[in-house]
């Protein structure tokens, strides 16, 4: 019996998310994750900003490495949603201050009453 050698997929994950958000469904579930996507974002920027691995900052906050990659990936994901206080530990580390901003959302046409 031979074995067949491992050939990966080659997989664009930009285009298959641009044919995916053709799908109503898709669509509305990726923009309500949004936010969470945009600070996740924001999360791993910081870290690459300041040279460090998900390794030093884990040694930085005194976590484990993997605690770290699940806060940078918790979009979506509400038992791994990350409290303020472990943003500003996150923040410490990376050399950064943590900022949060309100912005109004699109406007919308109320009825005044």
């Amino acid at each position: 019996m031979t074995r067949e050698a491992y050939k990966p997929v080659p997989v664009d994950i930009e285009t298959t998310r641009k044919r995916w958000a053709r799908d109503p469904a898709f669509k509305d579930a990726y923009d309500a994750l949004a936010d969470e996507f945009e600070a996740m974002a924001e999360l791993v920027r910081a870290r690459h900003t300041a040279g460090l691995t998900q390794a030093d900052v884990a040694q930085r906050m005194g976590i484990a490495q993997a605690s770290v990659g699940r806060l940078e990936s918790s979009a979506g994901n509400r038992r791994h949603a990350p409290s303020l206080a472990t943003l500003r530990r996150y923040a410490d580390a990376v050399g950064c201050k943590l900022h949060i901003a309100l912005t109004p959302a699109k406007k919308t046409h109320r009825k005044a009453g």
